[in-house]
């Protein structure tokens, strides 16, 4: 820590390090047309950045300038438990390693405090009309993941500066959110900004506190745990002016659904937004955090929210101690992180939306953009009237109902007005459809407290919506089994059936094998279509059901008002609530007196943690980056879940056969994202989508969907395990050939494991999303993106190629893709080098991340 700029902090026994004074002397009155993000990254700068580079680095930010790397130390790491189990079973290889070389294992360890919270291993098997749901939930969640388990709580030992969570606690957002984050910092007398990376795209929940915390890839977090700057250059700022405030009746859920569709048009990709203006100022914290959430839906890497007095209000509503909230506040008038001191904030870009003109929506079928409000639900082909035979499902049947996912379960007007609509059709008769798998998995048990507080919990479990799991269900793929005689229908009759969410992502096959299509909605909404049963219904206009005296019932005739809505929220939402939940969770644990090997026991039989293979074979070998042969050729908005999928695994995949023959039953394949600590497991999900479309496999001259691949130069189609194993066995190197936006989703490192694994050495690709990107480089594979006008069609690509790639590796250089057609023909395309910093070349060319951090450990060690 310099020492440089730090001052005492009035009002506190702290000191701080004045910033603005080191910008202004730099060029006078510059810090006051700092964005909010350029001011906490200055900081950053102020505080931990060598004093030789400091004044180049902040000209960066004061200049606008994106020309030079500068580092940035992320204060935590929080993990959930799939990527953080991951991200540890990597550190525990890594000791493997070392200790192989030489080198003491015990001393690999965090350096960054990290949080993992067991969150994402629950599948909703039971669902929300069972009064048991959450204690049967969450016995098979520890039967299935015994063999994780033992690791996690390993790790807990074995490694310092590592807290757990343990499983049925709430989602690692919400908890983050309302209670983890304080906001400020304090180390050795000294307040600073917290700012984080987290091991999943949402990480950026917590930006609406005013806390910088982004998504980042499992292998970048690992290396920002082992100490390493999170190298960057100046991201693009985009001021977003709020304005209005929205109509009665309409959901924060509502408002992101149309900004994400407003923002996705806007190209907004790995920028950070700045919300701000009169618009903004209305929002409630937990309005802020649901449009935070949705960072990576809209495209881009931070959703950042003023500190103001509604962070200061939601503090104290949350519980945090009376200190902290009053050092919050004092902290940020004091350095100029108050809303009220960003008033000239100066941006390169400012966009408007008017809170106003957001009506009630819906999104889908297939991604968050895809806005439909409900009004035109009929124009837009989704509802219609269809004849259905008595006894059987319909057409667009609803076969799960879920209000899931800390987006919207953060958010207490969202949780309150779903418990309202259910008290108002439970007065009124109406039931959920027999066929509706219905759940209630918030992200937080403080949820349950305040429902149960306002009297509504009852109610929704009266229309099916108990309390299954405080975990990510449904949202992540985990919805859990159907009924067996639903499934049969849906099976036989080919239905169209479907899922509405209130969650943050509809990609196809993401969230049920068997729910064709997925829609988002508000908590509300999702209880009106269980009631509806359909999606094949005008959830404005139609006939939800005939209460007891004969008359029709429609959505407005169950709609709560605003005012009730924010009445009940002031009676029952309470600080005692988070109290009650989280000190005890957050107090330390009594040392048992057990110490643990620093080496892990690697269990020879388990599918779930193996000793990863980065040291070994050809994965420890140079990339040749010649003869490459095409593995996919693929379109526009590919994404993690198309190259990894994490929902259930079904026997007939790749995966599932091979649990099956190491003696798995198959109701305990669980999904494929517990399975990522196991690469023997994991690498069998490398494009195990079925709706994946692989443009080298044809049918009829169009493209079959499926996990599909065709073997060259055979032209042998099979499915793409096959293909991988056969390439594999022939060391072939491969390449990937994609379109826009390759990457896009989750921040799921197995998505670039896997094709590493599969031998892939280069991905060439019209553009990428940040987090996979830096995963891509994590794991050394190239990417490579085509100049604008130049593409897979414009080029003639049939996957009959072979490819090579020369030039030096450089930042952002350009080098050469080399195509050898199968007639002879030889073709150079410039391809811009995505290797975007000589940090990411470093990394590149050592192999990875971990292959890195060994070379760097065992020198530095030696040297001692």
């Amino acid at each position: 820590m310099n020492t440089a700029h730090r001052k005492a902090l009035p009002g506190t026994q702290l000191d701080y390090f004045d910033t603005r004074s080191a910008v202004d002397a730099i060029e006078a009155g510059a810090y006051e047309k700092l964005p909010y993000t350029s001011r906490v990254l200055a900081e950053n700068l102020v505080r931990r950045c060598d004093p030789a580079t400091l004044t180049d680095s902040l000209k960066q930010l004061i200049e606008r300038k994106q020309e030079l790397d500068f580092p940035w130390f992320p204060a935590r790491v929080v993990c959930h438990d799939i990527l953080g189990q991951t991200a540890l079973v990597d550190l525990a290889g890594l000791r493997d390693a070392i200790a192989l070389q030489g080198g003491d294992p015990a001393l690999v360890n965090p350096v960054v405090p990290t949080q993992l919270v067991v969150d994402h291993s629950l599948a909703v098997e039971c669902g929300g009309f069972d009064p048991d749901a959450f204690n049967k939930n969450r016995a098979i969640e520890d039967r299935r993941n015994e063999d994780r388990f033992d690791f996690i709580n390993w790790t807990k030992k074995a490694f310092k500066n590592v807290d757990v969570i343990p499983p049925g606690n709430g989602i690692l957002h919400q908890i983050n959110l309302e209670r983890m984050s304080p906001v400020i910092q304090v180390q050795d007398g000294v307040a600073y900004p917290d700012t984080l990376v987290g091991t999943d795209s949402h990480t950026p929940m917590v930006d609406a506190l005013g806390v910088i915390a982004i998504g980042v890839g499992g292998l970048e977090a690992e290396s920002v745990m082992l100490g390493r700057a999170s190298w960057m250059r100046l991201p693009d700022i985009i001021g977003v002016e709020l304005t209005g405030k929205p109509q009665e009746g309409i959901t924060a859920t509502d408002t992101v659904l149309a900004l994400t569709e407003f923002l996705r048009k806007q190209k907004v990709v790995s920028s950070y937004l700045e919300f701000f203006g009169e618009g903004a100022s209305n929002l409630t914290l937990g309005d802020r955090a649901t449009i935070s959430n949705m960072a990576p839906e809209f495209g881009a890497t931070a959703a950042m929210f003023y500190i103001d007095q509604q962070t200061i209000k939601y503090l104290k509503l949350t519980g945090r101690d009376d200190d902290l909230v009053n050092l919050v506040e004092i902290y940020a008038k004091q350095t100029g992180l108050w809303a009220d001191s960003l008033a000239k904030a100066e941006y390169p870009r400012v966009l408007k939306f008017d809170l106003s003109s957001v009506v009630r929506n819906i999104a889908g079928p297939s991604n968050p953009h895809n806005r439909v409000p409900t009004s035109e639900l009929a124009e837009r082909g989704i509802s219609g009237v269809v004849e259905n035979e008595a006894g059987k499902m319909p057409d667009g049947a609803v076969i799960i109902a879920a209000i899931t996912s800390c987006t919207n379960t953060n958010n207490p007007r969202n949780m309150i007005a779903a418990g309202l609509i259910a008290r108002n059709a439970n007065a009124r008769g109406l039931t959920r459809k027999p066929w509706v798998k219905s759940s209630l998995a918030p992200g937080s048990k403080t949820v349950s407290l305040y429902l149960e507080e306002a009297n509504l919990l009852s109610e929704l479990e009266q229309l099916g919506f108990g309390v299954v799991a405080y975990a990510c269900t449904s949202c992540n793929g985990m919805s859990g089994a159907l009924d067996p005689v639903i499934q049969e229908e849906v099976i036989a009759r080919d239905l169209y059936a479907t899922a509405v969410l209130s969650g943050n992502r509809n990609f196809d096959g993401r969230i049920h094998p068997y729910a064709k299509q997925a829609f988002l909605a508000s908590p509300p909404l999702v209880v009106a279509y269980a009631i509806a049963g359909t999606i094949r219904f005008d959830i404005e206009k139609d006939v939800l059901g005939i209460d007891k005296d004969g008359k029709p019932v429609t959505l407005k005739d169950i709609w709560p008002s605003d005012a009730e809505v924010d009445a009940i929220i002031a009676s029952s939402v309470k600080p005692e609530q988070f109290r009650k939940v989280y000190i005890p969770m957050f107090a330390k644990q009594a040392d048992d007196g057990i110490s643990v090997s620093p080496l892990y026991d690697w269990r020879p039989q388990t599918t779930y943690i193996r000793r990863p293979p980065y040291w070994e074979g050809a994965l420890a070998g140079a990339r040749s980056l010649t003869g490459m042969r095409p593995l996919a050729l693929l379109g526009d908005n590919i994404t993690t879940d198309h190259l990894s999928p994490s929902n259930a695994i079904m026997l007939d995949s790749a995966a599932g056969e091979y649990l099956a023959k190491m003696g798995l039953p198959e109701e305990d394949f669980n999904s494929y994202a517990t399975h990522r600590g196991d690469h023997l497991t994991a690498q069998r999900a490398t494009f195990a989508n079925p709706t994946l479309k692989n443009e080298m496999v044809l049918e009829n001259g169009k493209v079959k969907a499926g996990s599909l691949a065709r073997i060259e130069p055979e032209g042998k189609v099979t499915r793409m395990w096959e293909a991988i194993e056969t390439y594999m066995e022939r060391k072939q190197p491969l390449i990937i050939v994609a379109g826009a936006d390759y990457g896009q989703g989750s921040s799921r490192d197995w998505a670039a494991k896997g094709v590493r694994l599969a031998g892939v050495e280069a991905i060439a690709a019209e553009g990428f999303e940040r987090i996979h990107r830096t995963n891509l480089v994590g794991m050394g594979v190239l990417p490579l993106e085509f100049k604008a006008g130049t593409n897979r069609l414009t080029l003639g690509l049939d996957g009959t190629e072979t490819y090579d790639v020369i030039g030096e590796r450089k930042p952002r250089t350009t080098l050469t893709l080399v195509i050898h057609r199968r007639n002879g023909e030889r073709l150079e395309v410039p391809m811009t080098c995505r290797l975007d910093t000589a940090e990411e070349v470093s990394i590149y060319e050592a192999g990875g991340v971990l292959q890195r951090f060994a070379q760097d450990f065992l020198e530095s060690t030696k040297a001692a």
